[in-house]
């Protein structure tokens, strides 16, 4: 089975988020339930020097988009057992930024033909399956339908698009279609890529991919209902029986307690929390609960939540720690805790691979009272530190956290229902109770969060059912 993974970003070359993460641990996953994995990105400008000296060359060539001809080089490099091979334009990917460019819709309605162009110029390798992630990808399934039908490669070739945000659908005005995608009026309609008025890159995804998935099964029955659908919702009822639910996982080998080069001491909470206490400028008492979040300071995290009740939460004995940049607005509410409270709270506006990972072990408890979030990550390496996590009841975090339950000790985490900032007060101060009140029942909940299994394996084992499903 060979599989063609199209992706905007992959770790450890470029990684704004999930999207980076997934683009780096499935392949690998993949490869070792038995598939031929290739992934496709863009070769920006900011990856790293090491590894743009590594590519090699496979070849040049001319990619069509509607009247332009651009050229497009295709080179090659291995990592963890996977073959990446690099999409080059440098009119298109040497920006300052990944993503946020005034020619969005041109830059990656570029990236999705160029992937279709490059499968024959990749030596022996007919792929089965072309798998795409997010609205960055989302035309390749529609321009495979459009641009490929009388050529012998691409005949057999299926498609699965997944969705990881579908807050973010790649909107962009009407014109697009025709002078930059190269498609006629006929597919701006209702039934095709027309968004109120405008052109949806996702919205091509969803009615073109064989087959469609999400990042959690909680996620997939949200995104149907108006609330979380994004105005999307009535496509994707419509393709409910194509639409399949599948947990991200994180990498063992990355997030390894055991083998973390960034912790004092492996497994020790005692230990990770007073030296994350030290280096945050906090006072030092392995006693108190430190309660904290790794996290973009966006709406979407559930920022209102925390900032409406963080002076009642500070009112409990215990240190609050957040790591992360996002709106002003939440940037400057957080300092100003910091600023008010500088034996309570320490605000870090950065993002700081070496310090979430800190963190992520010297905390005694993770927030997300996020607002939605189609699986979230940041739980489940929490759980795998032994940090337990307080989240509300939406998405991947539904699906990865089970609710403390005090009669029985079940459970790995705490929870509540509703988008409620008083909901979050009550799930921390149960969670701060169970911890100075039974350090017994407390140590059983770390073990239980850390016996759970986030690994890209039953993943992995997922998608293969479903790419086998398409042959």
């Amino acid at each position: 089975m060979k599989i063609v993974f199209a992706i905007a970003e992959a770790d450890p070359f470029v990684k704004t988020g999930g999207l980076g993460e997934v683009g780096g641990s499935l392949p690998s996953a993949l490869q070792r339930q038995g598939a031929d994995v290739r992934v496709i990105m863009p070769k920006y400008s900011v990856i790293p020097e090491h590894f743009r000296k590594e590519l090699k060359q496979i070849n040049r060539f001319s990619v069509p988009l509607a009247w332009r001809r651009q050229y497009c080089g295709l080179e090659e490099l291995t990592c963890k057992g996977v073959r990446y091979y690099f999409i080059d334009n440098e009119y298109y990917f040497k920006r300052a930024n990944l993503y946020g460019e005034f020619d969005e819709a041109e830059r990656f309605a570029f990236f999705s033909r160029a992937v279709l162009e490059s499968l024959v110029h990749i030596p022996e390798f007919n792929p089965d399956i072309i798998h795409c992630h997010d609205w960055h990808t989302a035309l390749i399934p529609l321009m495979l339908k459009e641009f490929y039908t009388k050529s012998p490669l691409y005949y057999s070739i299926n498609t699965v698009f997944t969705i990881h945000n579908l807050k973010y659908q790649g909107i962009f005005p009407k014109e697009v279609l025709t002078d930059v995608i190269g498609l006629d009026e006929t597919f701006f309609t209702e039934e095709t890529l027309e968004f109120h008025g405008a052109v949806n890159f996702m919205k091509a995804g969803l009615l073109y991919a064989d087959s469609i998935t999400t990042v959690s099964p909680t996620y997939a029955q949200e995104i149907q209902n108006s609330f979380y659908g994004e105005k999307l919702e009535g496509i994707l009822q419509k393709r409910q029986d194509s639409l399949v639910g599948i947990l991200n996982g994180i990498d063992y080998e990355v997030y390894n307690p055991d083998t973390d080069p960034y912790l004092v001491a492996s497994r020790a909470k005692d230990d990770n929390k007073k030296d994350l206490q030290a280096i945050l400028g906090l006072p030092v008492r392995g006693d108190l609960p430190i309660l904290g979040m790794v996290s973009r300071l966006v709406d979407q995290k559930g920022l209102d939540l925390l900032s409406f009740v963080m002076e009642e939460i500070l009112m409990l004995d215990v240190q609050m720690v957040i790591l992360g940049t996002g709106e002003q607005s939440y940037e400057q509410k957080l300092q100003g805790f910091a600023d008010k409270y500088p034996e309570k709270v320490a605000f870090r506006r950065e993002f700081n691979d070496q310090l979430a990972h800190k963190i992520y072990a010297g905390l005694d408890s993770l927030l997300m009272p996020s607002r939605f979030e189609p699986c979230g990550i940041s739980q489940m390496i929490a759980m795998r530190y032994g940090t337990i996590p307080i989240v509300r009841e939406t998405g991947g975090l539904k699906d990865t956290v089970i609710p403390y339950q005090e009669l029985t000790g079940e459970g790995n985490g705490f929870s509540f229902a509703n988008y409620n900032a008083h909901e979050l007060l009550f799930a921390v101060q149960r969670a701060v109770r169970l911890y100075y009140s039974d350090q017994s029942a407390w140590t059983k909940l770390r073990e239980s969060a850390m016996k759970r299994d986030s690994s890209w394996a039953p993943s992995a084992y997922a998608y293969t059912k479903i790419y086998e499903s398409l042959l």
